[in-house]
């Protein structure tokens, strides 16, 4: 019977029904669940859920910040060459 393909997974299902059967109705909840609004666990979920939420923005924000930065280097390195070949152009034709 153990040997047959397909026994296992159907046991460990069995398995599992049982252990969330048998766990207290308590472990099945958190106190917002249960109404309990202004528990430490429902104020600790909350200051967590906020610091998840700022380092999301941190990092939405470094990311703008780095390709600001890439777009005005680029700016930077264009008008550089651009002067460049302005001023190359210049002394070729002698005038500085």
């Amino acid at each position: 019977m153990i040997g047959r393909p397909g026994f296992i997974r159907p046991v460990l299902a069995a398995l599992c029904g049982l252990f969330v059967l048998a766990a207290p109705r308590r472990a099945m909840a958190c106190p917002v669940c249960f109404g309990q609004s202004d528990a430490p666990l429902a104020l600790a979920m909350n200051q967590g859920i906020f610091f998840m939420l700022v380092v999301v923005v941190c990092m939405l924000g470094a990311f703008a910040a780095f390709f600001v930065r890439l777009a005005r280097r680029q700016r930077m390195f264009a008008d550089e060459t651009h002067a460049r070949s302005d001023y190359a152009k210049d002394t070729q034709e002698g005038i500085v």
